[in-house]
């Protein structure tokens, strides 16, 4: 009997081929058969309109399709990188793929996952239009901004893998005393990931309170942590850094109240605007030692040879072993914490 949902076939999107081509390094080392990226191309008309085009026959096959959304690189936006995204889709449905997976690292529009005002839950619209009629069978990401965004799904399963299963091993060995430690969040939000890396590392845990200012976007009026942060080694944990605005507030804060040294971790390092400008001021003034983020979302090698204070975690190995075990029709649930 095949228990193979098909010979596994990585598709991969222009904005996540950097991200796709680890995978696939990964993957050929746990099976005998190498694989190939499957060969696609992007067209980009003169009025903007974009299309995917499959370059290679998909019919029959287990087909994982692998887009960076927040890879800004050669200037697409997230909508752009979506759109690519749909297109490759619908083609695979089209030219008769077994089983579709989109593999989205980071989800578009996650933090667009409730309602405020007049306006829409985008979130819940992009798992509408992902899970379509032309659309995928199963999605893999990573760190939900929000969990809740899975039961947006009404038919594709969705597979929310988690940053701490391959930062926490790292930070792990990093620590020498983890009574020396404390571990706080950027908010209140962030508490429960904050308390699962404090059991973990058996260290302490403090909160931080912070008061937005909702009229403008990325903008805080005060924040005050909860905890003893004097001579500590304080890892800030969150699941992403977008403007910096938010964390690097939190870091003259706990400096402030006597941090011996910082570190921060998150899963996606977006680092728009000028977020590295604020977070190298921290690091000049001795704020900031250390930014560990993982490649779930693309960074520049020019930034990293650039700022020797920011470190990379891979997650390519354990989203090449989920990619392999559904493959394989394996249990995933090991791997899923």
């Amino acid at each position: 009997m095949n228990h193979n949902r098909g010979e596994l076939c990585l598709v991969p999107c222009n904005s996540g081929i950097d991200f796709a081509q680890k995978v696939l390094d990964e993957i050929n080392k746990k099976r005998k058969k190498e694989v190939s990226l499957l060969d696609t191309e992007e067209v980009r008309y003169a009025n903007t309109e974009i299309k995917g085009i499959l370059n290679e026959s998909i019919r029959g096959k287990d087909v994982f399709i692998i887009q960076d959304v927040e890879n800004h690189s050669d200037g697409k936006s997230v909508d752009d990188n979506l759109r690519t995204l749909y297109t490759i889709i619908g083609a695979c449905k089209r030219c008769d793929a077994n089983h579709i997976t989109a593999v989205i690292p980071s989800f578009p529009y996650a933090r667009q996952d409730k309602q405020w005002g007049r306006e829409d839950i985008t979130a819940a619209r992009v798992a509408w239009e992902l899970e379509g009629d032309l659309g995928a069978n199963h999605i893999i990401t990573i760190d939900l901004h929000n969990p809740a965004i899975q039961g947006f799904f009404r038919c594709a399963q969705i597979e929310n893998l988690h940053g701490s299963h391959v930062l926490m091993p790292h930070v792990l060995n990093s620590i020498e005393n983890p009574k020396d430690v404390i571990i706080i969040p950027t908010d209140l939000g962030g508490a429960k990931r904050a308390n699962f890396y404090a059991r973990c590392l058996e260290s302490d845990v403090g909160f931080v309170y912070k008061t937005r200012d909702y009229k403008s976007a990325n903008t805080i009026k005060d924040i005050q942590i909860m905890g003893d942060l004097k001579d500590k080694v304080v890892y800030i944990i969150d699941d992403m850094i977008d403007t910096a605005g938010s964390l690097c507030k939190v870091i003259k804060v706990a400096k402030k109240n006597g941090a011996k040294e910082i570190i921060c971790i998150a899963t996606f390092g977006l680092l728009n605007n000028s977020a590295i400008d604020k977070l190298h001021e921290c690091y000049r003034e001795k704020s900031l030692n250390k930014l560990i983020l993982t490649d779930a979302a693309y960074i520049p090698n020019k930034i990293l040879r650039r700022y020797s204070w920011i470190e990379i975690v891979s997650v390519a190995e354990y989203f090449a072993e989920i990619i392999h075990r559904l493959n394989k029709r394996k249990s995933i649930g090991e791997l899923l914490y």
